[in-house]
C-alpha cells in the first residue's frame, strides 16, 4: 500500500531522483548497513540468523558495487533505496528488517560523513605530496636570485628556493584545514532517526566505533540537519585551490617569453591546433580555472542551507554535487600541481639577470642610511629622489657620481653606496627569521621539513 493515490510526474521524478550521483556512497552505505545490523542483534532488536542473512547479503553487494555489476532498477530513487531493494532480494524477508531503527534521514547524513571524512583524508595526503615536491625543488634552487614582485612590478630580490616555500607553508595549513574537516565529521548521525530518536535500545557507541566515528550527535535534531562538515571540507577545498591557483598564475607568467623564468615539461603543456610554434602552460592556467569552481560550489552550498528551517529538507539533497564536484576537481588540481612543479625547469640565466636590477636594492640603500641615523621616511625620500634622478637620465644606481649622492645627503657615502650594489649584496642582508638570505632559507628549510614530518606522524 502507498500513501498516494497518483504516480508521481515524470518531470518531478527527474526532479526528486538522487541516483544519478549519490550512487557514489554505495561503499559507505554499505558499510554503514553492515554496522547498523550488527548492532540490532547485539541489542536484540533483530535475531542473529537476520543478522547473518543480512551481512551475506550485504558481502554480495559490496563486491557488485566494486566490480561494477550492481543491478540498478529503473524505480530506484537513490542509493540508499536501490541497496535496501537488493539486500531484500537476496535476503528475502530478512531484508525488510535492515531498515529498523534509522531513517533515510539519519542514514544520509552518516553516509555523507564518511564520504567527506574519506575525501578530507585523501586531500590532506595529497597536500602533504604536493609539499614534500615544493620542498625538494626549493632545495635544488635554493640560492637562484630572483626578482620578487608586489602589484606585478619588481620589487625586491628574493631565492627562487624561498618563493617556491611560499607555497608549502601554504599547503600545510591547507593540511590542517582538511585534518579540522576530520575532527567535524566525528559524531555519528546513525541513530537520530527521522529527527527524533529512535524506538528502540539502540547502542549508537557501538556502531560509531565500528564506523570510526569519535562520538556520537548529542541532539537527534541537529544530526539530520547538520550538513557544516560539508562546508567545512568545501572551505578548505577553496582555500587550497585558491593557493593552487596563484601558483599557476605565476607558472603561467613565468613561462611566457617576456619573463622566460621557466617551462614547463612536455607532459604538461599543450600545442596550437594553429601556430606551430606554440608551448602553452594549459595544466597551470586550469589550476587557475578550477578555483572558481570549487569555491563556487561552496557558494552554492551556503545558498541551500542559509534559510532552511529544521531538520531534513529536500533542499539538502543538493549538498552531494556540490561535494563530489569539488573533491574531483581538488583531485585534479593537486594531483596536476605535483606533476608539473615536480618537471618543470627554471632558467638560472635569465631569474639572475632579471634579478641584477639594481633598482631593486632602493630599500637596501634606504636602510644603509637608517643605519646611519636617517629616520627611514627621511631615507625613503632621499633614495626616491636617486631612483628618480637615475631613471630620467637613463642610468642606473652605480652610475650615480659620488656628488649625486653627497647633495642627496651627507651620510650617504659613496663607498659603502656603490659596495652595496655590487655582488647582490641586498639580497644576503635579509637575515631576519623568514627572510631571503641564504641562511634564512636553509633554517626555513629544516623547518618545513619538520613541519612535514610533523604533519606527516598526524593519527589519522
Amino acid at each position: 500500500m502507498s500513501r498516494f493515490a497518483e504516480p508521481q510526474a515524470d518531470a518531478f521524478r527527474r526532479l526528486n531522483d538522487s541516483l544519478a550521483f549519490d550512487w557514489r556512497l554505495a561503499p559507505f552505505d554499505v558499510q554503514q548497513s553492515v554496522a547498523h545490523a550488527s548492532m540490532l542483534a547485539a541489542q536484540e532488536i533483530i535475531s542473529d540468523e537476520d543478522r547473518d542473512a543480512l551481512h551475506a547479503a550485504l558481502a554480495v553487494v559490496a563486491k557488485e558495487v566494486s566490480d561494477g555489476t550492481f543491478p540498478f532498477a529503473e524505480n530506484d530513487e537513490d542509493v540508499h533505496m536501490a541497496i535496501e531493494r537488493r539486500v531484500t532480494e537476496l535476503a528475502g524477508e530478512a531484508g525488510g528488517r535492515l531498515h529498523t531503527g534509522r531513517s533515510r534521514n539519519d542514514q544520509v547524513a552518516t553516509d555523507m560523513a564518511m564520504f567527506t571524512r574519506q575525501a578530507a583524508l585523501d586531500s590532506a595526503d595529497a597536500s602533504l605530496g604536493l609539499v614534500e615536491i615544493l620542498i625538494d625543488v626549493a632545495e635544488r634552487h635554493l640560492d637562484w636570485p630572483m626578482p620578487g614582485y608586489t602589484h606585478l612590478q619588481r620589487a625586491q630580490p628574493v631565492y627562487l628556493g624561498h618563493h617556491l616555500l611560499a607555497y608549502a607553508w601554504m599547503l600545510l595549513r591547507d593540511h590542517g584545514r582538511f585534518v579540522a574537516v576530520v575532527d567535524a565529521t566525528g559524531p555519528l548521525p546513525l541513530g537520530a532517526g527521522a529527527l527524533a530518536g529512535a524506538n528502540f535500545n539502540t547502542d549508537r557507541l557501538m556502531v560509531a566505533g565500528e564506523l570510526g566515528f569519535t562520538s556520537v550527535a548529542e541532539n537527534s535534531i541537529d544530526a539530520v540537519s547538520n550538513r557544516d562538515f560539508v562546508l567545512d571540507y568545501l572551505a578548505a577545498a577553496s582555500t587550497c585551490a585558491t593557493h593552487m591557483s596563484r601558483l599557476g598564475a605565476e607558472i603561467v607568467l613565468w613561462s611566457s617569453e617576456e619573463f622566460g623564468f621557466c617551462e614547463v615539461s612536455d607532459a604538461w603543456a599543450s600545442g596550437s591546433s594553429i601556430m606551430p610554434q606554440k608551448k602553452n602552460p594549459d595544466a597551470a592556467e586550469l589550476l587557475r580555472a578550477k578555483a572558481p569552481r570549487i569555491s563556487g560550489r561552496l557558494a552554492t552550498m551556503y545558498g541551500v542551507m542559509h534559510g532552511l528551517p529544521l531538520t531534513y529538507n529536500k533542499d539538502m539533497q543538493e549538498d552531494k554535487e556540490q561535494l563530489f564536484d569539488a573533491v574531483d576537481s581538488l583531485e585534479l588540481v593537486l594531483a596536476a600541481a605535483q606533476g608539473m612543479i615536480g618537471t618543470i625547469t627554471f632558467k638560472r640565466e635569465r631569474l639572475a639577470q632579471a634579478s641584477e636590477d639594481e633598482f631593486l636594492a632602493a630599500t637596501d640603500v634606504a636602510d644603509y642610511l637608517v643605519k646611519r641615523g636617517l629616520p627611514f621616511r627621511q631615507c625613503h625620500g632621499v633614495v626616491a629622489g636617486l631612483v628618480r634622478t637615475a631613471v630620467s637620465s637613463g642610468r642606473t644606481l652605480s652610475e650615480l657620481t659620488p656628488q649625486e649622492l653627497a647633495d642627496a645627503s651627507p651620510l650617504l657615502d659613496a663607498e659603502g653606496f656603490y659596495a652595496l650594489l655590487r655582488d647582490g649584496a641586498w639580497l644576503e642582508s635579509k637575515v631576519s627569521r623568514g627572510g631571503t638570505s641564504s641562511a634564512s632559507v636553509r633554517a626555513q628549510l629544516e623547518h618545513a621539513r619538520t613541519a612535514l614530518q610533523q604533519a606527516q606522524a598526524w593519527p589519522r
